[in-house]
């Protein structure tokens, strides 16, 4: 049987700063750790993604910028993914563990939704998996020419009219999503 997963992407503390706030930080945490729960009273699993940039000096592990937001309620059977790049999959293990699990359908939801979220969703579309980025469940920062908001209304546009491979991509609102699973 083919397994789902929430993949939840650096909502960590260092990208929420006050020099960098984000779109509907509140209500995009309140939508994931509801979707956390559901996931795991179904038998699926959450996977939190943190960004190690050791190599540029930042989100160094261990390190305040590094740990997961405080109001995310990460569980003890929750897997945790280090990343090194925009993509998760860019030498990580996560494509190991989703394989060791057999996951094939992820839901995507994270920070930052022009950078690694995109990344990921455009990685795991060219990898085949089945794709559902929860519509109102990823953030960002305004941009010198666009707002967060239209940044995030762009990009789940984009999603919705890319061309699958052999897996599908979809977008769906956290609360379609929640009642579905």
């Amino acid at each position: 049987m083919t397994k789902k997963a929430l993949l939840v992407i650096d909502m960590q503390k260092g990208s929420f700063a006050p020099e960098t706030p984000r779109y509907d930080t509140q209500g995009v945490i309140n939508r994931i750790n509801l979707l956390a729960n559901k996931f795991r009273t179904t038998g699926n699993h959450v996977f939190y993604i943190q960004h190690d940039g050791t190599k540029n000096n930042e989100f160094i592990p261990k390190t305040e910028a590094w740990e997961i937001l405080s109001g995310l309620k990460v569980s003890d059977e929750d897997i945790l993914i280090n990343k090194y790049a925009n993509d998760v999959f860019y030498n990580s293990n996560l494509k190991l563990e989703l394989e060791s699990r057999n996951i094939n359908n992820l839901y995507i939801t994270g920070c930052a939704t022009d950078f690694c979220v995109e990344a990921t969703v455009q990685s795991a579309l060219a990898k085949d998996y089945t794709i559902t980025v929860v519509e109102n469940g990823h953030t960002t920062g305004n941009r010198p020419h666009i707002t967060a908001e239209k940044v995030i209304e762009h990009y789940n546009w984009v999603w919705q009219n890319m061309i699958p491979t052999k897996g599908v991509i979809k977008v769906k609102r956290f609360e379609t999503i929640l009642n579905t699973l």
